[in-house]
């Protein structure tokens, strides 16, 4: 098994921590590994390939100390036959929302979410997708 060596901030050190104590985790390794595989996992259903999909992306930050506004600016920009709509908001006193919503493949929906979790500074970033034809279906 390989060895891989990653940088991060104590506060998400010490986080990784209490979950494994909490959930029975022998390690940070384990707990990587399993968070790793399931990014990796995250767009591959096979139930999403090759239909036109629908999904709303969900980023917070904080617009005083960072840059994260004008990247999301240029992503929108970038990525336009994907970004049907786009909202951003303040939130509280330091914070911004930005609401993308998304219609295309699959591929294209993961690599935009792809590049906004690469977003330095970002706090979270939330989504769900769905497929355009089963939308009436939903009850």
């Amino acid at each position: 098994m390989g060895v891989v060596s990653i940088s991060m901030p104590d506060e998400l050190e010490e986080r990784i921590d209490e979950f494994g104590d909490d959930h029975g985790y022998t390690g940070r390794s384990e707990i990587v590994r399993e968070a790793v595989r399931n990014l990796l996992n995250e767009f591959e259903d096979k139930r999403l390939e090759d239909r036109e999909l629908m999904a709303i992306v969900t980023v917070l930050f904080d617009y005083e100390t960072t840059s994260v506004e004008e990247k999301m600016m240029h992503l929108r920009h970038d990525h336009e036959e994907l970004v049907v709509s786009n909202f951003h908001s303040h939130v509280g006193n330091h914070y911004c929302m930005e609401l993308f919503v998304l219609e295309g493949q699959l591929e294209d929906i993961s690599t935009f979410v792809g590049k906004i979790r690469a977003t330095k500074d970002t706090i979270s970033v939330d989504y769900s997708v769905h497929p355009v034809d089963d939308i009436g279906l939903i009850s």
